[in-house]
């Protein structure tokens, strides 16, 4: 089974920079989606053999998600379930019959860290939120962490130290949530490859330079590692600052 993430800042805009052959190509069981920045009825956007569901924030062009399935869930489930972080459109829940799929965006800390500490309440929720899933069966999570764990996952480590994305708050709390019992599926395959991002800055030439930064990921529950077949990212994908990252899993 092939599960994509894709942070596409902006579906409509990227809609019109290849989104739709992008999406053919990957061939996707399951296509999530982060930073859809619309509302609904503002675009019609539909493939064959896929049902899709959405979840908007309530701020216009602004945050939101998306799934796109092959396959029926059993449940559908939007945000946290708490009203302090469903607001932003930032969580989509698939309960499948084997396991729990979640896409998430999570909340950028900003320049000057100004949403650090609502970031770190939002990590400790969103955590919770997972192990009360993953106590009923496995879960796979993927989308935009907005951190990058380790020096090797961004090209300037040294210079970005406690900048947004790369305090050691932020660093910290992804840490915590891999000891709850989830593996980084790019590092589990690929432990030490270094020069492989899935986020650029639109400035200074970035993804040229390949100056950019791991944030995307998939996560799943340790006891899915006996049926993790491989993982991607696809840095040959435009469209976004942003291209998408892929797990298959034999399920």
């Amino acid at each position: 089974m092939k599960f994509i993430s894709w942070n596409v800042n902006g579906i409509r805009a990227c809609c019109d920079k290849g989104f739709r052959d992008a999406f053919k190509s990957l061939d996707a069981d399951f296509f999530c989606l982060q930073e859809t920045k619309m509302q609904e009825g503002q675009l019609d956007l539909s493939f064959d053999g896929y049902q899709s569901f959405w979840n908007y924030a309530q701020k216009k062009g602004y945050s939101g998600t998306a799934i796109f399935t092959r396959h029926q869930p059993l449940q559908v489930t939007y945000g946290l379930g708490l009203e302090e972080h469903d607001q932003e459109g930032r969580v989509i829940t698939l309960e499948m019959e084997n396991f729990y799929l979640i896409t998430v965006y999570t909340p950028n800390s900003q320049d000057g860290l100004k949403r650090l500490d609502y970031r770190m309440t939002w990590e400790d929720e969103f955590r919770a939120y997972l192990k009360r899933l993953d106590a009923h069966k496995p879960v796979i999570v993927c989308g935009d962490l907005n951190v990058a764990h380790r020096e090797i996952d961004l090209k300037n480590p040294k210079t970005n130290r406690m900048n947004a994305g790369f305090t050691d708050q932020e660093r910290e709390k992804f840490q915590t949530l891999l000891d709850a019992g989830f593996i980084d599926t790019f590092r589990y395959f690929y432990p030490d490859r270094e020069g492989i991002y899935s986020w650029w800055s639109y400035r200074f030439k970035a993804r040229e330079k390949n100056a950019g930064w791991r944030i995307d990921y998939f996560l799943v529950s340790e006891r899915l590692k006996p049926q993790l077949t491989g993982a991607e990212i696809h840095t040959e994908i435009f469209g976004s600052d942003h291209c998408p990252v892929e797990v298959t899993l034999a399920l």
